[in-house]
């Protein structure tokens, strides 16, 4: 007879053997560098992410004997920073009622608006079993809510399963490949789908940069190609590195543009220098650097990461980025173009740009929707929170039927 499944919260990651956590991970149908164990360890580790900051580590693992079945990050937070789906409102009708929104429980990466698995599980059985641990301990514990933020489909499936409510937004993403079809396909395609639509020409990737733009519209093109003359014009080359190419004068270089980019919009950068130090030295292999020179100096940079599928980088994802002079149209080359030019030139199928920002689209980074599963303990507003996102959700889709009028490719 099987043995009664058991739920276990750890205040450290560390606590956690990294080797078991990975092994889950890869089981995944969409993992992320950022759930690797090494990444949730350097969060915690460097300062970045812990109670000090607002986010306390409870992760949670599921155990049947001796066998790890199921784990995920899981967070107490005392705000609602860092997390880039918003409930701010929800929060301010909490107090308005005399109730306390904080402390609630976050299933997520810490200040990264990355979509894929969270919740990490040998089979569907034991990912619901986790969710259904996850609440029951939020009740002991007495939290207003629980947030599953940016799940891939095995892990919505099973808050569903469990009864939580689903929120929709709306993220860019760039293919390797011309879509053919609207550009609505849902949320995080399955590996080959998006190949499977064809593009001009027929075959996989584009051949090179010219052959993407191509296949865009003409006023489209003709843009990309202005804004990209125009870092020439002013004397701005690029050069990368990835892995252990990058080294630790580009690390500090780049995080002195980090920094400083968070510091001219009034607020303290989330991750720590340590932090990158701890990714350096940890998992380098997961990162690619763009830094922008002029005249011998380096003026800007670009940090983007990478997941590898089969020993290859499969997806790329638009993270960092930080000038210290300004130049027209700089952010376009380092953030979408080069990163682009470089998914091109080796095979990467898919570029994440991040979270918001529907001007990606005209450097053809097409919306999709990308989901969270929530989970509040008071019956009255769990029912208001249910009508609104229902309201919401119906945004959501004029949204991005709006947003498919717009399609940047021919058509």
């Amino acid at each position: 007879m099987a043995a009664e499944p058991v739920l276990r919260i750890h205040i450290d990651p560390a606590q956690i053997d990294a080797a078991a956590w990975d092994a889950l991970l890869a089981r995944q149908a969409e993992p992320t560098p950022f759930m690797r164990h090494a990444y949730l360890d350097a969060l915690h580790a460097s300062g970045s992410a812990t109670a000090d900051t607002g986010w306390a580590p409870a992760f949670a693992t599921l155990w049947r004997g001796e066998a790890l079945q199921a784990a995920c990050p899981l967070y107490v937070k005392s705000h609602s920073y860092g997390e880039y789906v918003f409930d701010w409102a929800w929060a301010n009708a909490y107090e308005e009622h005399g109730l306390a929104y904080y402390p609630k429980a976050v299933c997520a990466v810490p200040f990264t608006p990355v979509p894929g698995a969270r919740l990490l599980a040998v089979d569907a059985e034991h990912r619901v079993l986790l969710v259904d641990g996850l609440v029951q301990w939020c009740r002991q514990m007495e939290l207003s809510s629980l947030h599953l933020l940016f799940g891939d489909d095995e892990d919505i499936a099973a808050c569903q399963a469990a009864g939580l409510m689903l929120r929709h937004t709306v993220q860019f993403h760039w293919n390797n490949v011309a879509p053919t079809l609207p550009a609505s396909l849902g949320s995080l395609p399955p590996e080959g789908a998006l190949a499977a639509l064809g593009r001009p020409g027929g075959g996989g990737g584009y051949a090179h940069f010219d052959a993407f733009l191509a296949a865009l519209s003409h006023d489209k093109r003709k843009k990309i190609r202005q804004e990209r003359r125009k870092v020439r014009e002013a004397g701005v080359g690029f050069r990368w590195a990835r892995g252990a190419d990058i080294g630790e004068a580009d690390w500090d270089f780049f995080y002195r543009c980090y920094a400083r980019t968070y510091r001219e919009h009034g607020n303290p950068p989330y991750l720590t220098r340590d932090f990158f130090r701890r990714q350096a030295a940890q998992m380098p292999e997961a990162w690619l650097l763009f830094i922008a020179e002029r005249e011998g100096r380096r003026i800007a940079a670009s940090l983007i990461a990478l997941e590898e599928r089969e020993g290859s980088p499969a997806v790329a994802y638009g993270r960092y980025w930080g000038a210290l002079e300004r130049v027209d149209c700089l952010h376009f080359e380092a953030c979408y173009y080069q990163p682009i030019e470089w998914c091109i030139a080796h095979g990467v199928r898919r570029f994440e740009g991040g979270a918001q920002g529907e001007h990606k689209m005209a450097r053809a980074l097409m919306p999709v929707r990308t989901t969270s599963a929530h989970w509040l303990a008071h019956p009255a507003f769990a029912e208001a929170v249910e009508r609104f996102l229902a309201r919401e959700d119906a945004g959501i889709g004029h949204y991005m039927t709006h947003l498919e009028e717009r399609n940047p490719f021919k058509g």
